[in-house]
């Protein structure tokens, strides 16, 4: 299934040399705390909090328009604590959903509109599927499609999602183009 061209106002993105695309109606805070390793999209009104620790995104991940992404965070006697949040490479989030998690691994899909709950793992080609919450803590294991509210195991995914997941992300970075 070839993928239909997206496209979008160039004097809305700023591309970097390393190929990422980002909206300037993104908000970064804490943006010197938030690196993307490359040809990754970051759409409009996505909202990234480098602010309260570390944020690392991987290679060819496509975060869509409304995503909050925050680091997890844990509560203490003496206050709370932030910890690093790490997003591997071919990441899809969809629209509208909020990540909370303290990593997502590689070739992993988010669909649209789902709560990935604080410190959830979710393990290399995996699948979230619309409108699923995670639980705190939820650990989604390889090869495994979650959804619902809570999120359960629906299914499973074939071996070859790794290569699916490169083929997706890789022609959606191809078909995200400038206004004529």
């Amino acid at each position: 299934m070839e993928l239909q061209d997206v496209y979008y106002n160039k004097p809305e993105y700023v591309e970097t040399a390393s190929g990422n695309k980002v909206s300037k109606q993104t908000v970064l805070c804490g943006s010197q705390n938030i690196v993307l390793n490359g040809k990754t999209i970051v759409q409009s009104d996505a909202i990234i909090r480098g602010d309260l620790a570390n944020v690392r995104i991987g290679r060819y991940c496509v975060i869509s328009k409304h995503v909050v992404i925050r680091p997890p965070f844990k509560k203490f006697s003496k206050g709370v604590a932030f910890f690093p949040l790490h997003i591997g490479d071919h990441v899809y989030i969809g629209e509208r959903s909020v990540v909370n998690a303290a990593v997502l691994g590689s070739y992993v899909y988010i669909g649209k509109n789902c709560v990935i709950g604080r410190r959830c793992v979710l393990k290399d080609c995996c699948m979230i599927a619309d409108n699923t919450v995670l639980p705190p803590e939820t650990v989604v294991p390889s090869f495994t499609v979650y959804s619902d509210s809570p999120g359960v195991c629906t299914g499973e995914l074939p071996l070859c999602t790794q290569d699916l997941m490169v083929d997706f992300t890789k022609s959606y970075y191809q078909h995200f183009l400038p206004h004529k």
